[in-house]
């Protein structure tokens, strides 16, 4: 992810002064690769640097929030990897830390600076799609653990498996739906296939086997809003399904539409096929409209980095806000507590 978040930065005009990692040698590679000229050990030091008006936050889930919240503390504009944190209630205090400097706080949507997305929302807010009444948001997987044994499937570090690693597909929705609070979430998780390396991804980290793998391989779930709107999802790292599959379909009160990544190697295909579509009635006639856009192969990190530098310099609307961020935690939060109980849970 650092490859995108520098080409990010850069692209909106930023200059990038010093990396930071308790892995040194591992931040020396990244900066004679990138032409960093400062590197650290210690996040702490890093933060004292007083040229620095921003940092990103790329590490495990679990340090996402202290390490937000540190350099927030320190005075620095934050642009955080998702998932935001472990749980809506890390959130609150890292928008309570940012409330505290007067500083922003983003998140890596990156999946929102999508080129389908940034059109579909053009339809959106010119009235087209109307309110949109129900979405269907997924990200599934038919071979996509990423790695047995490291943070990714060790829910002390993760905070759970696909359902929170995967979550940008329910994020768009949510986006494309005007983020309404939401008012229940009833949801399944499934572990079938967590531990069988026939289902291990292309990407991820090395396999240690005396590791900890005790996290969901797949979940469904259905929420409703306080507005009356909803939304299913269904995410997975490991599932029967034909083929890899990253949509968005709603249902407008104008139009309804789609947008849709397909890969036939989970993970890694140049041969992804892209779809953006609108659904209408017009004279009587179901017409279905084709959106050209440009290919975007980063799906959109490149583009949602340099929104973060282009948002604090006011020369661009952010493309996500701490309370969507929260909104959807506590979602996520309330997913994992049905799944749990096999009740319906209250956000």
């Amino acid at each position: 992810m650092v490859s995108y978040h520098i080409a990010g930065f850069r692209q909106a005009g930023a200059e990038i002064l010093a990396i930071a990692d308790l892995n040194k040698d591992a931040a020396q590679k990244v900066a004679d690769e990138n032409d960093i000229p400062q590197v650290y050990g210690d996040v702490a030091e890093m933060l004292a640097i007083g040229e620095i008006d921003a940092v990103t936050v790329i590490v495990p889930n679990k340090f996402h929030a202290p390490i937000a919240t540190q350099a927030l503390e320190a005075g620095k504009h934050v642009f955080c990897e998702k998932p935001p944190a472990l749980n809506a209630a890390e959130v609150e205090g890292m928008i309570a830390a940012a409330e505290a400097a007067g500083r922003r706080l983003m998140f890596n949507f990156n999946n929102r600076a999508r080129p389908e997305s940034y059109a579909m929302m053009g339809y959106v807010e010119d009235g087209t799609i109307g309110r949109v009444n129900s979405a269907q948001a997924k990200w599934i997987r038919r071979t996509g653990i990423p790695g047995f044994g490291g943070w990714f499937t060790t829910k002390a570090l993760s905070g759970g498996g696909p359902t929170i690693d995967l979550l940008h597909m329910l994020d768009l929705a949510l986006y494309l739906m005007g983020y309404p609070e939401p008012a229940h979430v009833l949801a399944g998780t499934f572990d079938d296939f967590i531990t069988d390396k026939d289902f291990k991804g292309p990407w991820g980290l090395p396999d240690n086997d005396e590791g900890t793998t005790d996290v969901e391989a797949a979940s469904h779930g259905f929420v409703t809003f306080k507005t009356g709107q909803v939304c299913s999802f269904q995410i997975s790292w490991a599932e029967m399904v034909k083929r890899e599959e990253v949509s968005v379909v709603f249902q407008g009160t104008g139009a309804g539409g789609k947008v849709e990544r397909l890969f036939g190697v989970d993970g890694i295909d140049p041969t992804a096929i892209d779809t953006c579509e609108l659904y209408t009635q017009e004279g009587g006639n179901s017409v279905n409209r084709e959106i050209v856009v440009e290919e975007c192969e980063d799906m959109g990190r490149i583009r949602s980095a340099a929104n973060f530098v282009l948002a604090i310099e006011g020369k661009e609307p952010p493309l996500n806000t701490p309370d969507q961020a929260l909104s959807l935690m506590k979602i996520i939060d309330a997913a994992y507590e049905s799944a749990a109980s096999g009740k319906p849970v209250s956000c």
